[in-house]
């Protein structure tokens, strides 16, 4: 235990000591203004006479092994919202968003077995088992873009066993968001609902 403390240590200070390195250093008139590496990645500065972009932040965490993303679940009743708040977060996190249609949908498209399993309910008019949905979305949170960007989960886990399931697979979220919408108002949106035939948009 002490020798993990001492790693860290180590680690923190090597950080801090080019963080400082970069502070003096400066950056160039020419790129005073923060940098966008990419819309889904932090602010970040490149050195006197140019180089690589660097990002202090990510540089940060890779050094003390944090090298993952926030981990967010949203949920709701239909028509609270959730599609729409997805799209806010993903964009302003860069978080993955993860429905568990999509996730499914892409299992059977790569022919897992997963995807198999899932297609024969399906291909039976029956509901997909918990058992089968647990593992597609265990799946695809061990992607390596949701290892990295942190992942949002859009609905699920929607039962008290999909949640026990994630627990004692060791899966477990930063925050969770709960849309709470008064049933007048779900209603009067399930109601007025319309599908955009060309972006399928809701």
């Amino acid at each position: 235990f002490n020798r993990r403390i001492t790693v860290a240590a180590r680690r923190m200070r090597l950080a801090l000591c080019i963080l400082l390195l970069v502070a003096l250093a400066g950056v160039t008139e020419a790129t005073a203004a923060p940098l966008m590496l990419r819309s889904d990645e932090p602010r970040t500065l490149r050195l006197r006479g140019g180089g690589v972009p660097f990002n202090p932040m990510q540089f940060v965490k890779k050094v003390l092994g944090q090298t993952s993303g926030p981990k967010i679940i949203i949920a709701g009743a239909p028509a609270s919202g959730k599609g729409t708040q997805c799209e806010y977060i993903a964009k302003e996190f860069g978080v993955v968003h993860i429905s568990t249609g999509d996730a499914l949908r892409e299992q059977v498209q790569e022919g897992t077995e997963l995807g198999k399993m899932a297609e024969g309910y399906m291909a039976k008019g029956e509901l997909v088992p918990d058992s089968v949905i647990i593992g597609i979305v265990k799946a695809r949170l061990a992607k390596s873009d949701c290892k990295q960007k942190g992942w949002l989960l859009d609905g699920f886990p929607r039962t008290a066993v999909q949640a026990e399931a994630l627990v004692k697979e060791g899966i477990t979220a930063d925050k969770c968001i709960f849309l709470n919408v008064p049933d007048d108002k779900l209603i009067e949106r399930c109601v007025g609902r319309r599908t955009d035939p060309e972006t399928g948009k809701i």
